[in-house]
C-alpha cells in the first residue's frame, strides 16, 4: 500500500522530518500511524523522542516506564502514585493500561535505566575514590 497524503504539503513535510530524523520516509509513517493508533487507544499517553529514542509518556508528566516503576513501588496504589508524581489518578490508569497491553517495552526501558543508573552510581564511586586517595 502506498501512502498517499490529502495534500502535496502533508508529503513534504513528511520527508524533510524523515531526512531530519535520518530514517525513510515509510519507516516514519509507520512510527505516525503507529504511535497514533496508540494515542488513540490509551487516552493520556503521549510519544516523546529524547537520546534514548522514542518512549511513551504522559501528557504533561513522566514516561510511562517512571510511572509503572513507581506504581510499583507502591504495590499498584494508583492514589499513592499519583500523590508522589503529582499527577491526576487518571494518567496513573492511562500508564497502567498501556503497561498491561505493552509490558515487555515498558519492562525493557525499565531494566534499561536501572543499569544506566547503576553505572552511574558505580562511575561517582570511582571518581569519589580518586578525589579521597
Amino acid at each position: 500500500m502506498t501512502f498517499r497524503p490529502k495534500s502535496p504539503k502533508t508529503l513534504a513535510g513528511l520527508e524533510k522530518r524523515a531526512r531530519l530524523a535520518g530514517i525513510a520516509k515509510t519507516a516514519l509513517a509507520d512510527r505516525y500511524v503507529e504511535e497514533g493508533l496508540a494515542m488513540d487507544a490509551y487516552a493520556g499517553i503521549v510519544f516523546r523522542g529524547g537520546p534514548s529514542g522514542r518512549r511513551p509518556g504522559v501528557i504533561g508528566g513522566p514516561d510511562v516506564w517512571e510511572v509503572i516503576q513507581v506504581l510499583k513501588g507502591e504495590g499498584g496504589d494508583v492514589k499513592a502514585t499519583a500523590e508522589y508524581l503529582k499527577l491526576r489518578p487518571g494518567l496513573v490508569e492511562a500508564a497502567a493500561s498501556y503497561y498491561a497491553d505493552n509490558r515487555a517495552e515498558i519492562d525493557d526501558w525499565i531494566h534499561t535505566n536501572r543499569q544506566m543508573m547503576d553505572e552511574a552510581a558505580a562511575a561517582f564511586r570511582r571518581r569519589q575514590a580518586i578525589k579521597g586517595g
